[in-house]
């Protein structure tokens, strides 16, 4: 966990400064403030605009009686990309576009999906998505099989 700290506290901070200092001797100073104010003001507008995306998802998925579990990734998705976009700097607002536009989001979202796939837990009630079982008919049978992670893929 120090070292992710130590990155994002400081590493990324330092890379920033750079990456302004130089922009800022290539174009001018005012030149640069008022791309850094743009790129803010277009990644607020681009946040708001994926976040009602995800959000109509989301609710369609759910009135279909579906889990939303691509829509919930998504969400978050967008969230880091507009408080990335959101921090002042260049770096950064790079990676914030990688998190909102839907295509390379969709490439991230299924990296995360191998990459985290054996640790995630996928639960819902026993009826969500399924008509529910009769009154006093309380057993189910069914088969339970072990799945290997790498198979997943």
């Amino acid at each position: 966990m120090f070292p992710l700290l130590l990155v994002l506290f400081i590493v990324v901070p330092i890379i920033e400064i750079f990456a302004i200092i130089t922009v800022g001797q290539a174009i001018g100073v005012w030149w640069t403030i008022a791309l850094l104010i743009a790129d803010s003001i277009l990644g607020a507008w681009l946040m708001r605009s994926q976040g009602r995306a995800a959000w109509r998802r989301f609710n369609a998925t759910l009135a279909e009686g579906r889990a939303p579990a691509r829509e919930v990734l998504d969400g978050v998705l967008v969230i880091f990309g507009g408080a990335l976009l959101l921090t002042p700097g260049f770096v950064t607002d790079i990676f914030g576009a990688l998190f909102l536009i839907p295509p390379t989001r969709a490439v991230l979202r299924r990296v995360l999906v191998h990459r985290f796939a054996a640790r995630m837990i996928v639960s819902a009630p026993p009826s969500f998505g399924h008509r529910p079982p009769p009154r006093g008919d309380a057993d189910v049978e069914g088969t339970a099989h072990e799945v290997d992670p790498r198979t997943l893929r």
